[in-house]
């Protein structure tokens, strides 16, 4: 009875054995690194960092380093259980090995053996001694990876993931299958897009669910930005690990003191790197009394380099649809992602065309400076595009000091008089903004614009060059609407309308008789 009891206290003790570690033991032997023929380090007190998958790495203590022969460098990174690490050139002659070493100034308590020590890239070394035996410089075999059970998970299973969001919720779900206990996982992308700096994807234990919230460039200045864990990241600092527990842990950033008023015990944020070299972050925190395990965070460290692939290829996705929404606007970016990519590709469409154009803008150019001018120009383009975009039209573009836009017209959808009443009320808006803004500007920039209402039946796809093209309306409609437009100022009129338009609105409406278009 007693050696079953035995033979299960084994079975369990392996069964529980960490599958990722690290351990610190003193070098029995002399170390000694040669670059370009000069000996740039030789110490007989050298540590040797074991590392689960990795190969041995020898750290020297500085007096025993030629540090007259390094260059420090701004390269940072980060490990969650050993800290952020800086680095240095090495200069011998005119070779230059490029952020060749690098040591943990200030390292977490896991990593506290090795505090400024120093170690190398035996590859970016000529040659490494251990005694008298030269070691290999080779880069270290990674193939045991994959022994790590989330590198298959991504690899089988994360691909699977439709978007970043259903990816993040995924990945939080994996970890704390795998006995990595996340309490809280905010994964967080930048992108390019005129008001949105990037998108954080919050994942929290409590609701399982995944919170999509984006970070407006106005944000970026904000106390709440300023003062997080994520400005020394995207500065290239490395990363960020805080302990939550006890009377003494360090609350330096306010994001900590909310996680430990939840319950959390240890926050870490590390940089996820992507290929194009912009660096976007991923934060954990868990309440698991100790904090995360160096198996943990070992395992999670190995795939980060896989994980930021994966992620980049959805942020690529959502930053080429932020893109083509806009500068297309969101109809005809639609449009062309779903293939509308050829010369002559695009279709004829019922619709209510809207031409709005600046009136005396030759003279407010002529007056202004420069950037003055610019900036009464977007804010004509901001009033009518903005009316246009708000009562559901499409912009399709700026021309000159002008915007162009369309309301489309779909039985199934947005019905003819349902169309015509939406582009008379963008008219409208426009036209009541812009007083706004003049109230504002005093009498030297007064904005005033003629605004044409026209309906009819226009090629909306593409046309230009093969291998330059536009997307947008074409057709003796849309022609007679800019035409109409030129008409506002003949007639002194902010807002005109065709017949075709005016027979749809239940409304009284003041005729103007009948005029020809130039």
């Amino acid at each position: 009875m007693a050696e079953a009891a035995l033979v299960d206290s084994l079975f369990e003790a392996e069964s529980e054995k960490p599958t990722y570690e690290i351990r610190f033991e003193p070098s029995s032997k002399q170390v000694k690194l040669v670059l370009s023929g000069k000996v740039v380090a030789h110490s007989d007190s050298a540590m040797v960092l074991t590392e689960t998958r990795s190969p041995p790495v020898h750290y020297l203590p500085r007096d025993d380093v030629r540090m007259d022969l390094l260059t420090p460098s701004e390269h940072k990174t980060f490990c969650p259980f050993k800290g952020t690490a800086s680095y240095w050139h090495i200069d011998v002659g005119d070779i230059r090995a490029e952020n060749a070493v690098w040591s943990y100034e200030e390292p977490l308590p896991e990593a506290a053996p090795i505090a400024g020590y120093l170690a190398f890239y035996s590859n970016k070394m000529d040659a490494l001694y251990e005694g008298e035996k030269e070691l290999s410089v080779d880069a270290a075999d990674t193939a045991a990876v994959t022994e790590n059970d989330l590198v298959r998970w991504l690899m089988r299973e994360a691909w699977e993931a439709a978007d970043a969001k259903e990816l993040t919720g995924r990945f939080a779900r994996r970890l704390t299958e795998s006995d990595i206990p996340v309490f809280r996982l905010n994964i967080l992308l930048g992108t390019l897009n005129p008001l949105v700096a990037g998108t954080a994807y919050v994942w929290n234990l409590t609701d399982d669910d995944v919170e999509e919230r984006r970070i407006l460039h106005s944000r970026r200045h904000s106390p709440a930005f300023v003062d997080s864990p994520l400005v020394p990241i995207y500065e290239g600092k490395g990363g960020v690990r805080r302990r939550l527990e006890g009377p003494g842990a360090v609350l330096d950033f306010p994001i900590l003191e909310d996680l430990k008023a939840e319950g959390a015990t240890d926050y870490v944020a590390m940089p996820l790197h992507f290929s194009d070299g912009h660096i976007n972050a991923i934060t954990l925190a868990t309440t698991q009394p100790g904090g995360f395990t160096t198996d943990a965070l070992g395992r999670l460290y190995e795939i980060l380099p896989l994980l930021s692939r994966l992620f980049e290829v959805h942020a690529l996705k959502h930053t080429t649809q932020s893109l083509m929404a806009t500068y297309l606007g969101e109809h005809t970016a639609d449009l062309v992602l779903g293939g509308k990519i050829k010369r002559g590709d695009g279709e004829n469409i019922p619709a209510v065309i809207w031409y709005a154009d600046l009136r005396g803008s030759t003279k407010l150019a002529g007056q202004l400076a420069r950037e003055e001018y610019l900036s009464c120009l977007n804010d004509f383009f901001e009033a009518a595009a903005g009316k246009v975009l708000a009562n559901g039209g499409e912009v399709l573009k700026f021309i000159g000091d002008a915007v162009l836009a369309i309301f489309p017209i779909s039985e199934c959808h947005i019905k003819t008089g349902d169309a015509c009443a939406r582009a008379l009320r963008a008219a409208r808006d426009t036209q009541g903004k812009l007083a706004e803004i003049n109230g504002k500007h005093g009498p030297g920039k007064r904005l005033s614009a003629g605004i044409a209402l026209h309906k009819g039946e226009v090629t909306y796809g593409n046309v230009g060059a093969v291998e330059r093209l536009d997307f947008t309306v074409i057709g003796p409609a849309a022609n007679e609407a800019a035409r109409l437009g030129d008409l506002c100022k003949e007639l002194r009129e902010p807002i005109l309308m065709s017949g075709d338009v005016a027979s749809y609105l239940e409304e009284p409406l003041r005729s103007l008789g009948r005029h020809c278009l130039r």
